[in-house]
């Protein structure tokens, strides 16, 4: 089992930027892939950015060159840097960590952009 706890979530103008984290336990966190995901009102879930364990990232189109996702091993958090936020990045961001063949969630924690 592994246990998730996202914060850094909040209000924030358009243009801005937050930083959220999420704080693993229950696993050796070093091996894990973790990921980034959100869900808008009224719309499916989608994925953001994607770090595996040897560092490697990925990200959405959508938020490319805006947000940055890294990890600290030792601290065995993973970070999701977002910039130049626009209203269209509102939504409840989730952090998830795969252990094949099984996906484990947080609780999310909710962006607002402001207009």
């Amino acid at each position: 089992q592994v246990q998730l706890v996202e914060s850094g979530g909040g209000l924030v103008q358009a243009g801005g930027s937050l930083s959220l984290s999420c704080i693993a336990s229950g696993s050796r966190f070093s091996i894990l892939r973790m990921d980034w995901s959100r869900q808008a009102p009224g719309k499916e879930r989608e994925l953001v950015a994607t770090i595996t364990s040897d560092g490697i990232t990925n990200y959405a189109d959508s938020v490319k060159g805006r947000f940055t996702i890294s990890r600290d091993n030792t601290r065995n958090t993973v970070y999701l840097q977002m910039n130049s936020l626009k209203p269209e990045d509102t939504g409840v961001y989730y952090c998830s960590a795969k252990r094949p063949p099984t996906t484990y969630w947080g609780q999310g924690t909710q962006v607002t952009v402001s207009s």
